[in-house]
């Protein structure tokens, strides 16, 4: 313990005692004070006590996660976009269930050792009954999000520390999680934090509508905002109701904005909103029946809808329900793990495969993993891994094409010093006994000689690895994962590989589709880019166009240039990469158009311009490029709405959405 932990025991038994309170000792904010009162009176903390961080195993943590497994992918990508935004200043993130439990956390490799001894860590204990007075168990306390920073922890451990946490509120009002932004060390002024606050509740916000829209896919949803320009992008208050025009759910700013306007006490944190159930016609001057008028697609401009207590007015938009599937017999899929859900953005060829692999994960069975060059199969590799009871053991990976065929089988097996010309005087395990008790992920098999497949049979059939020069075998306990964009079938019939070892590897056989056959491109580009930059409707309707023969790995590597060469923070055509633009026989699009006009491939003589697109064609794929987003095109072109319909009507255009009639 050293001084100025002895210091801040001190304070906090002086300002506990009867006599600061006669006296209005705490200098502490109220819910600071509040939370110290409560650390010894209804938790029965010692303020003298150095608690050690706790940190949950991992049969514990996982039934945290898999209790809050939904929201955590759909919070995650803002999770990332937010640790991006604030790394560079020391800081981490951390998602907290409702017990304070940390069930994602985002932060530097480099600091780890750090990190985890303080508790900014996955799996860490941060409720107040536990830890004391601390940003994450003291915003789930009073549901109100606030900054614990230095000296107003309870705990003298945690002083150096400085924690902004946000509480994130489930559609019926119940607090969810919390959000978290912690460093290490920071500024003495608790006010440095303000900053810091504000972004974790931006963030909170905008993960909290997030999570409202997926659980809300199936209801009317109006989006209201006190200023036009932000009612469609980022609305403060979101409200679903259901068929029969009753409130289904609502985010936070909407659940204070209608309890205020009705003059209903706010509830306990954890308790469900008492607005659930209230029909429509309570809240504001409108009916169930007259929510199609709020359709973005049914309207000019924005509206205006009335609060029914205030008359103030709010800036309206409506979403309709998702169209529901036809009703079907069959069991619905079980739910994807994590590491697996994250691969995919909801096409079906790759769902399937991951549905069959999640079945697997507790078979003794080895995989085979089929896909072309840089669809993921390493990526699919780990993610199973990851999936797997083995996540907390190693997994190593060889590539057994780049590995020199004179060198494998020590690299592979490993070597006693001495054992070949060259092998050095210490000894090397092998990559297969460092994989002892994890995941062995064989890359490009197909490649591998076949003197050296018949010493991986026996290691497969014998669960023993030889050493090069050892006399005894060494049990190891594996799962092999293996890949190859050869068709091993073939090369068997080839004799190029080894029937019993591709019986032995081909438990189950796992195909990934290529990216040119996956429907949720859009997706992945999202999550490449990772909210860093933007990317222009032309670019992205140019990287639909391509066929991606690289696939995912060169998808990446045309995201990565464009990152670096575009101006600002927006990808435009002309910033891919020139492969991606000369596409040789691939149908005419909106951005080779674009690239065509403003950035001819030769020198023109200055009589000779070249020659524009037909206005009806360009239009076309304006449309088609935004989806028939009629308002998305309008802003791409400079041009109002009005002026769009009315060209529409002058080549004949009609939009496939029912809802975009002229008004």
């Amino acid at each position: 313990m050293n001084q100025s932990q002895r210091d801040h025991i001190a304070t906090v038994v002086d300002s506990l005692s009867n006599t600061a309170l006669r006296r209005g000792g705490f200098q502490q904010d109220p819910t600071i004070r509040e939370s110290w009162q409560r650390c010894v009176e209804s938790h029965g903390l010692d303020p003298s006590r150095m608690q050690d961080v706790r940190i949950l195993p991992w049969h514990e943590l996982r039934e945290h996660r898999d209790d809050l497994d939904e929201f955590r992918r759909i919070a995650h990508h803002g999770l990332s976009v937010l640790y991006k935004q604030i790394a560079g200043a020391g800081y981490v993130v951390l998602l907290n269930d409702a017990r304070g439990v940390t069930v994602d956390y985002l932060g530097d490799s480099a600091a780890e050792d750090g990190l985890r001894r303080a508790g900014l860590y996955l799996g860490a204990h941060w409720s107040e009954a536990w830890a004391g007075t601390c940003a994450v168990g003291t915003a789930l306390a009073t549901g109100k999000a606030l900054t614990v920073h230095q000296a107003d922890h309870f705990d003298a451990t945690h002083i150096p520390l400085t924690c902004s946490a946000v509480p994130l509120f489930d559609p019926q009002g119940q607090l969810n999680a919390i959000l978290d932004i912690s460093a290490l060390s920071s500024p003495q002024p608790k006010a440095s934090q303000q900053l810091a606050l504000q972004i974790a509740k931006l963030y909170a916000h905008q993960i909290e509508n997030a999570w409202f829209g997926h659980r809300h896919r199936s209801d009317w949803v109006l989006q209201l905002s006190p200023a036009s320009p932000f009612v469609e992008v980022s609305p403060d208050f979101l409200i679903a109701f259901d068929a029969s025009g009753r409130v289904a759910g609502h985010n936070h700013r909407a659940q204070r904005m209608l309890e205020k306007e009705l003059g209903i006490a706010a509830p306990s944190p954890h308790a469900r909103s008492t607005l659930l159930g209230m029909p429509i016609e309570q809240l504001f001057n409108t009916t169930l029946d007259c929510l199609p008028d709020w359709l973005a697609s049914a309207r000019g401009q924005q509206g205006t809808l009335e609060r029914i207590n205030s008359g103030e007015r709010l800036y309206v938009m409506a979403q309709q329900p998702a169209r529901r599937p036809a009703r079907q017999v069959i069991t619905a899929p079980a739910r994807l793990p994590a590491p697996l859900a994250a691969l995919s953005g909801g096409d079906m060829l790759l769902e399937q495969q991951l549905q069959r692999a999640a079945r697997l994960l507790a078979a003794p069975l080895n995989l085979v993993v089929h896909g072309e060059t840089g669809c993921g199969k390493e990526v699919f590799a780990r993610a199973y891994h990851q999936a797997s009871d083995r996540r907390d053991r190693p997994f190593i990976a060889v590539n057994c094409a780049a590995i020199p065929a004179a060198l494998i089988e020590s690299e592979l097996f490993g070597h006693l010093p001495g054992s070949f010309t060259g092998a050095g005087s210490k000894a090397r395990r092998g990559l297969i006994r460092e994989a002892d008790g994890g995941t062995l992920f064989l890359d490009e098999i197909g490649d591998m000689p076949l003197e050296m497949q018949t010493r991986l049979l026996r290691v497969l059939a014998e669960r023993e690895v030889l050493s090069v020069g050892a006399s005894q075998p060494v049990a190891v306990d594996i799962r092999v994962l293996s890949a190859s964009h050869h068709a091993l079938e073939k090369r068997v019939e080839e004799g190029r590989f080894r029937a019993d070892l591709y019986y032995r590897l081909q438990g189950a056989l796992i195909s990934l589709p290529p990216l040119r056959q996956r429907s949720d491109l859009d997706w992945l580009i999202d999550k490449m880019l990772g909210g860093k930059v933007q990317l222009s409707a032309a670019a992205r309707e140019c990287l639909r166009q391509h066929r991606w023969p690289g696939n995912l790995r060169e998808l990446s590597n045309a995201l990565d240039y464009a990152t670096a060469i575009c101006d600002g923070e927006r990808i435009e055509v002309h910033d891919l990469p020139e492969s991606l633009l000369n596409r040789g026989a691939n149908a005419p699009s909106i951005a080779s158009h674009e690239m065509a006009l403003r950035h001819p491939p030769y020198p023109l003589p200055p009589d000779i311009a070249p020659a524009p697109l037909p206005e009806k064609q360009l239009l076309m794929q304006y449309l088609r490029a935004a989806r028939w987003n009629l308002s998305a095109v309008a802003r791409q072109m400079g041009i109002s709405r009005m002026t769009l319909y009315r060209r529409m009507q002058r080549f004949g255009i009609r939009s496939p959405n029912r809802n975009d009639a002229l008004h």
